[in-house]
């Protein structure tokens, strides 16, 4: 499985609590896996895709080596590291993990049932791959047009019916103009989206950017009965790497 790399040269996989979304505050292992098929001019994990001789830009307008960005490991290796941990609760990030479904699946084929399992998608995949038995929730985070991504390629409708058709999916969304909300009220209608699947979370790699935009947003929230995130990581670490 590919893997982001630290700049330590170990893989990136760590221990901590959720910062977004609804399991905010839980312990939990991240994995963050590397390649996407998206690509977001403000992402905050560029060195999973952003690679040299590329046309994608970012803000940070940087570009990284596949090589030295990458680790392999296998399905044994990442059970023997994320059991070295005090915590049964995988969160599989990226990236897009999903774009890894024929080895995230023998990875949860060996991982003990006692284990929980998040995945962070952008949601244009559907995880056909994987187990529907086995309680996954999926933290479904459709890029808006403020991502760079064009909707034709961002929004994909056989995938959105699925996740908002799956009982343990939310739909988080980051909000960076008010015509984000526009947007989402139309995708509501669109795919009938229940308000109770629905996250609103700022735009924000500062607690300052995130403080900015809270108060409107939550006000929105209030009106339209959506669920408000907040990004608990960036308020404690700022935006370090593996926290």
């Amino acid at each position: 499985m590919k893997l982001s790399r630290l700049p330590s040269g170990q893989p990136e996989i760590f221990y901590t609590v959720q910062g977004e979304g609804i399991s905010t505050g839980k312990p939990s292992i991240f994995m963050r896996l590397s390649l996407c098929n998206l690509h977001c001019t403000w992402c905050d994990t560029p060195y999973t895709w952003n690679w040299e001789n590329t046309p994608w830009e970012t803000t940070s307008g940087r570009k990284y080596s596949k090589k030295e960005q990458i680790i392999e490991l296998s399905v044994e290796d990442i059970l023997s590291t994320i059991s070295s941990y005090p915590c049964q609760h995988l969160v599989i990030t990226g990236g897009e993990p999903l774009l890894q479904q024929k080895e995230l699946l023998e990875l949860i084929s060996i991982l003990p049932s006692s284990w929980t399992i998040e995945f962070e998608t952008n949601g244009t995949l559907i995880p056909e791959s994987l187990p529907l038995d086995r309680q996954i929730q999926y933290n479904v985070s459709p890029k808006l047009a403020h991502s760079g991504n064009k909707p034709e390629l961002a929004l994909k409708a056989e995938a959105l019916q699925w996740f908002n058709q799956y009982p343990l999916a939310s739909f988080k969304f980051v909000i960076n103009t008010p015509s984000d909300l526009e947007t989402i009220a139309e995708l509501r209608e669109l795919y009938n989206i229940p308000a109770s699947k629905i996250i609103l979370m700022p735009k924000g790699i500062s607690s300052e950017a995130i403080r900015d935009s809270s108060e409107a947003i939550i006000n929105h929230c209030l009106e339209h009965g959506y669920r408000f995130s907040d990004r608990l990581h960036v308020h404690v670490w700022g935006n370090e790497r593996a926290k």
